[in-house]
């Protein structure tokens, strides 16, 4: 998979191949974290779910606080409900992300935005912590998305997928790693079906797909 960064605005992604995608097994995830810089944020709460068969197996989650070097900033605790006093206890970053790699283990993962910002992010905390950078295939939801709809003009947010295969999110906390999984995991399901009605089975990018990158202004 290679994945290119050409402006602020756009990023490439090519050199992914699926075969008989549907039937895979997939680990959606979803990272929080204290502020939107990649280099510099630190992770507070890593959530993922499976998918296996072509449906969320919603009893096999997985959900952990982490404890940051550095506090949470006011701004960021009321924007994603994680504050500081929750993490007081929480393991570190080192010690609850062996427990993760152990729980996505033979999947394909799958994230929002994560070619962008949680596999960066995930990255700088390995390096950081001397771990070793998971090395499964990452698919992107808004690389799916702009893969099958080019053109699109709309940055592919979240909310945007949501309206588009008109997902019932009714039940979902915001902002939560695991809840964000689970609504990601439905709008992953709805687009396998999507590209299942094109007769699209094996996914395979050989050719560049730009992408639109979010643009978020920080909090703090």
């Amino acid at each position: 998979m290679d994945i290119q960064m050409i402006s602020d605005l756009e990023y490439t992604v090519k050199g992914i191949r699926v075969p008989n995608w549907n039937n895979q097994k997939y680990c959606v995830f979803d990272l929080e974290a204290t502020g939107i810089e990649q280099d510099t944020a630190h992770i507070t709460q890593i959530g993922a779910v499976i998918i296996e068969n072509g449906g969320v197996i919603s009893k096999n989650t997985f959900n952990t606080f982490v404890k940051p070097p550095k506090p949470i900033p006011e701004p960021v605790e009321q924007f994603t409900g994680i504050y500081n006093a929750q993490l007081k206890h929480a393991p570190s970053f080192k010690d609850a992300y062996p427990d993760f790699r152990v729980f996505a283990q033979d999947c394909i993962l799958v994230t929002h935005a994560g070619y962008e910002y949680d596999l960066p992010l995930l990255r700088h905390e390995c390096v950081r912590t001397g771990a070793d950078m998971i090395t499964n295939l990452c698919l992107d939801t808004k690389a799916l998305f702009t893969y099958l709809y080019p053109d699109v003009r709309d940055i592919i947010s979240t909310d945007v997928l949501i309206r588009y295969y008109s997902i019932d999110d009714q039940d979902l906390r915001r902002h939560d790693a695991l809840a964000d999984s689970l609504l990601i995991a439905r709008i992953f399901t709805r687009m396998m079906q999507d590209y299942g009605e094109r007769r699209i089975k094996d996914l395979v990018f050989d050719d560049p797909v730009t992408v639109k990158r979010f643009q978020i202004k920080p909090l703090c």
